[in-house]
């Protein structure tokens, strides 16, 4: 086999496996006396676990504040976190909750000691400064199964409305020290939540198996992620007890973050970031509702104008691996695939583009917007109508 050249950007500490939340004061304790929790609005300080996390901090001497992000993180929010709490002395940062909890958190503690506004450093927005840093030190708990938040480099912000944006404040100095991913977290996951975030993580996978930039390393890992979330995803969603697929889905998150930090994502993320910011469609939704389509389009394009692409292997081997249909040839994996994907799609009950007030009308305004940093990855150039198409099919 030949072996491409490839690099592999920063990574967390990785602590993986039920019961690992015990670990964090001890953690914690490593990096100060003073902590801030940041998390997201159905609070982990609801949860019962809350207790024992803080009496595990009380015992190793820790004070701590809190900060709760009640929806996607904005800008504005950031820098009025970093505005109120930089005074504060705070040690480390710990970020326990879904995606919009860790980019929050992860952006409050990379500007706590520079100070700063985050619309200095947005891609595509403002000055687009070089981030210098440094960071506070920053602990990443996900407490869902999705965006794979607590592996990446950037904290994704969204200004939603007519002029939004959703972009990324991105820098290596941003990844967490502590990635501790406790499955059991998953527990008690409303069933819409664990549809949406689970086919993010699907999406983060298939997205970056088949990137531009995918290496053999990145190849293996989203393997294994794809392959755990075919057997996690639909048993987690019809029951969060099951420990096993709580476990599968845990870990296909977490490598789905992984992936794309290294090689970067394609068409769906491309599209998901103008309709989040345009329209109340939270994320995972967005990625749901698109993935077999836009899977479809990239397939249909590819046989088109490149059929020897390397990708078109890839597409079959993951429609094998999902349909668990080993047998298939080319044409009918790729088939495979995307009836899967659109099975999971209904399963799943994640709605149409239509259900957020996205119209025909609203197309041109989206693709002229899609063309971010995830669809330079994709495996081929879509042309516009091509983008038009795949919304067009989900509305």
């Amino acid at each position: 086999m030949h072996i491409t050249n490839f690099s592999v950007s920063r990574l967390p500490r990785i602590e993986f496996g039920s019961g690992a939340l015990s670990r964090l004061p001890g953690i914690t304790r490593k990096y100060g006396t003073r902590a801030l929790f940041v998390t997201g609005a159905a609070s982990f300080r609801n949860a019962p676990l809350w207790s024992v996390v803080t009496a595990g901090l009380t015992s190793q001497g820790i004070s701590w504040l809190s900060y709760t992000v009640p929806g996607e993180p904005s800008p504005d929010m950031i820098d009025e976190a970093v505005r109120s709490l930089r005074r504060e002395g705070i040690d480390v940062v710990i970020g326990i909750g879904g995606g919009s909890a860790l980019d929050a958190a992860k952006a409050i503690a990379g500007l706590l000691i520079p100070g700063n506004s985050v619309m200095d450093h947005l891609e595509g927005v403002g000055p687009e400064l070089p981030y210098v840093g440094p960071s506070t030190p920053f602990i990443a708990v996900p407490t869902t199964a999705g965006t794979g938040s607590e592996a990446t480099k950037n904290a994704v912000l969204s200004v939603q409305g007519v002029d939004g944006f959703k972009k990324s404040f991105r820098d290596e100095k941003l990844v967490a020290e502590v990635a501790l991913v406790d499955p059991d977290l998953l527990a008690t996951c409303p069933p819409a939540v664990i549809a949406a975030n689970g086919m993010d993580a699907l999406t983060q996978l298939l997205e970056s198996y088949v990137s531009s930039r995918a290496s053999p390393l990145t190849d293996s890992l989203a393997w294994g992620g794809l392959k755990a979330a075919r057997d996690g995803l639909l048993a987690l969603y019809a029951d969060t007890g099951d420990a096993m697929a709580r476990e599968r889905m845990a870990y296909a998150a977490m490598v789905s973050g992984i992936t794309l930090a290294q090689v970067g994502l394609g068409s769906v993320h491309g599209l998901a970031a103008p309709l989040g910011a345009f329209f109340p469609i939270p994320h995972g939704v967005a990625c749901g509702t698109l993935v077999a389509t836009a899977t479809r389009i990239n397939i249909e394009t590819l046989r088109r104008r490149e059929a020897g692409h390397p990708a078109l292997e890839k597409y079959a081997l993951v429609g094998r691996l999902l349909s668990k249909q080993g047998h298939l040839d080319a044409a009918a994996a790729h088939a495979a695939l995307i009836d899967t994907l659109e099975a999971w799609t209904k399963v799943l009950s994640l709605p149409s583009l239509a259900h957020y007030g996205v119209t025909p009308d609203d197309i041109p305004r989206i693709v002229a917007n899609s063309r971010g940093s995830s669809m330079q990855t994709n495996p081929i150039r879509l042309e516009d109508e091509d983008i038009a198409a795949i919304l067009s099919a989900r509305i």
